[in-house]
């Protein structure tokens, strides 16, 4: 039985890879190490444990915390560390820049280094150290002209979380460079499904559209992002962590580009659908607001690399999963009500709507 560390695994993304793991192989065991701050919610890997009786261990911690690192990696046989822990906000990131230099620059290389002090070198080969990035690394391309990024493209970051992520894959980069340590890089577009903090784009339009309130869109609607649904993600990082080379970087892609205002414009006719409404009820809830700075206008990315080395692909069934997404949000009441309290301060210091 190999034994994963999951960083992060309460957040959105790393709960839903827990699971996925547990479920798709059975001689796994996980190690949840999460600091539980506001996007680390308990509820998201709620029952895990009971469902999966001597294969989930939660760990209350932040990755910062060098002693409790060493006593971790002292205590068990470690075989995989998946390292999801991040401030990952774009929009925090400009309030409190020095929070995200800490997470992901300063406890990415704490845990790097003491993975490094605890698996033998010998080991190396069986061993492997999963770095979840983000295609915010690569800066902004033009609404239409510009190419797709690939894993060779420069990295041009705009917001101090982005210049943390790639300050934090350089140095990951730099271990497999500097001592051969088995570290693997992926960047991935943007993630959707349930359990997803709803600061970020369309939980945020569901439940505001659930409560009739504004729906707060950045300048003029027309910045384009590339959507993946997070279970798809899940796969491809398995398949990364399996199949891919140690010291490589993979573009993780869904492949389903949309703006922002046409995407909100699906979420609205979507939740009209799925609660009885007139088709256009929740589009007059539309309100522009004063763009963010260094807003990146497109990013979209070639996963050529990923799909041809380890023969994953996204699903594509795009309006088949927001559809299921927006249901979620709509009928969770409990996991809502659990985040409601730390978003209404936060939005309301945010946005002026």
């Amino acid at each position: 039985m190999k034994t994963y560390l999951i960083t992060g695994g309460c957040g959105f993304i790393g709960s839903h890879f827990i699971r996925y793991v547990l479920e798709n192989n059975k001689s796994s065991s996980i190690l949840n190490l999460d600091a539980l701050t506001y996007a680390g919610n308990p509820l998201n890997v709620k029952n895990i444990e009971k469902n999966y009786p001597g294969r989930y261990t939660f760990i209350k911690g932040d990755i910062t915390d060098e002693t409790l690192l060493k006593n971790i990696f002292s205590e068990n046989e470690i075989d995989h560390v998946i390292h999801f822990a991040a401030e990952s906000h774009v929009d925090r990131s400009f309030d409190d820049p020095m929070q995200f230099v800490k997470t992901n620059i300063v406890g990415t290389t704490v845990l790097l280094n003491t993975a490094k002090e605890f698996w033998q070198k010998d080991e190396w080969n069986s061993k492997r150290f999963l770095h979840i990035s983000t295609d915010e690394v690569y800066g902004s391309l033009s609404l239409e002209e510009d190419a797709k990024f690939t894993e060779n493209s420069p990295l041009k970051p705009r917001s101090p979380y982005a210049a943390s992520k790639a300050a934090a894959d350089l140095l990951a980069q730099s271990y497999f460079e500097s001592f051969e340590f088995p570290v693997l890089i992926t960047r991935c577009s943007n993630n959707f499904g349930p359990y997803q903090y709803p600061e970020k784009l369309i939980p945020l339009m569901v439940l505001n559209m659930k409560n009739e309130k504004a729906l707060p869109i950045y300048g003029n609607g027309l910045n384009i992002r590339d959507w993946i649904y997070v279970e798809d993600h899940c796969k491809a990082l398995l398949e990364v962590l399996e199949k891919g080379q140690v010291g490589e970087i993979y573009n993780i892609s869904g492949e389903q580009e949309y703006s922002n205002i046409t995407l909100v414009n699906m979420i609205c006719e979507i939740a009209a659908s799925l609660t009885n409404k007139k088709k256009d009820h929740f589009k007059k809830y539309i309100t522009f607001i004063k763009d963010r700075p260094g807003h990146d206008l497109r990013y979209t990315m070639d996963c050529s690399k990923v799909q041809s080395e380890t023969g994953w692909k996204p699903s594509h069934n795009f309006i088949e999963n927001l559809t299921s997404t927006v249901q979620w949000y709509l009928t969770h009441n409990e996991w809502v009500r659990s985040c409601e309290l730390s978003l209404q301060k936060w939005m309301k210091s945010h946005y002026a709507i």
